[in-house]
């Protein structure tokens, strides 16, 4: 297993973490990703372990908490092989202190966190979702008060607008704050829109990414092709209106150059598309989720070998979209690709 630096901070990172939001899942979308129970998970979180994978991603809205009390009781014993990151800011109850990143929500929040997954601190924390109705100088604040008392080690964020990113490395450096290390985000081969604004802001801010759903929401698993629709007991029949969209040409284009290049290098799907991610600009590391044994083994075959250049030569070509103004022009015309020749 590859180790990297997370962002600009000391923190080293496997290449591939682990995502739980299938351990204990309850509800119409996690419990269609899995319903692990301890004795599963303890078994995926050993799989995890022995393959270099010591990182555990989590958040207390999957399953209402369950994921956190049940990736607590799987580590038992060996909290320190393993990095814990966890999310919050999402609504966990109705009332009007159940949701936001607040100081009294945020302090709160990273206490029941704690207590769920039995352990006195947490890696990282990374805020859910953006929270207009919170100042920033107050969330950076407590961020700084939850990391100098130990509760907390390091902080990131979850899909987060960049201006916002940009505006709490700002006020910390101010202030003398820790600064933000990482940024959870959506990136995949049918899903490039990171690159746009967030990626250089990344590289330039020391930031780095930690990707979800690297098979665009279970899209690209090599179930799915031209002729071949969504199979029976698929959780896209139950989740696909929760998922990041996508034109169905544009996917089977991508998903026809990933079965090439699997067929090529005699690795599957799933394998080609995260090793691909892996080569990009500022990630640190990809999070790989799997309802069972089989599928986590699946994700693991994706480090231990490179693409070759033309191999990812192939991939880019095939998911390339145009961006969204303002970055179009240094796409379309001369002179404005000449300014930032790195845009193109």
């Amino acid at each position: 297993m590859e180790y990297r630096q997370l962002g600009s901070s000391g923190l080293r990172v496997p290449v591939l973490s682990f995502g739980t939001a299938t351990f204990g899942g309850t509800g119409p979308l996690f419990g269609a990703w899995g319903r692990s129970d301890e004795t599963e998970a303890r078994r995926l979180v050993d799989v995890c372990l022995e393959a270099g994978v010591t990182l555990f991603d989590t958040a207390d809205v999957y399953s209402n908490g369950a994921s956190e009390s049940v990736l607590g009781a799987a580590i038992k014993g060996r909290r320190d092989d393993v990095l814990i990151s966890t999310k919050t800011g999402l609504p966990m109850g109705d009332g009007p202190q159940d949701w936001g990143t607040s100081r009294a929500r945020l302090i709160r929040a990273v206490e029941a966190s704690l207590r769920r997954l039995g352990t006195d601190h947490v890696d990282i924390l990374q805020l859910h979702a953006f929270d207009a109705s919170t100042p920033t100088e107050e969330l950076m604040g407590t961020l700084d008060t939850l990391i100098a008392t130990g509760k907390v080690r390091y902080a990131g964020v979850s899909n987060y607008p960049g201006w916002q990113v940009m505006k709490a490395q700002g006020i910390a450096d101010r202030n003398g704050w820790p600064r933000l290390v990482t940024h959870q985000v959506y990136y995949s081969l049918i899903g490039r829109a990171y690159e746009a604004d967030l990626m250089p802001l990344g590289a330039d801010q020391g930031v780095g990414a930690l990707v979800w759903s690297p098979l665009g929401w279970g899209r690209l698993t090599g179930r799915i092709g031209r002729n071949r629709p969504v199979p029976e007991g698929s959780r896209l029949h139950d989740t696909e209106q929760f998922a990041p969209p996508v034109e169905a040409e544009h996917l089977y284009r991508v998903i026809d150059a990933l079965e090439a290049v699997a067929e090529e290098t005699g690795r599957t799907v799933p394998q080609v598309a995260i090793n691909w991610l892996l080569r990009r600009p500022t990630v640190a590391s990809v999070i790989v989720g799997a309802r069972n044994e089989a599928q986590l083994r699946d994700n693991l075959g994706a480090v231990g070998w490179a693409l070759s250049p033309g191999q990812i030569a192939i991939l880019d070509a095939a998911s390339d979209v145009l961006p969204p103004y303002p970055h179009t022009p240094y796409r379309q015309q001369e002179g404005f690709a000449r300014l930032n020749p790195a845009l193109v």
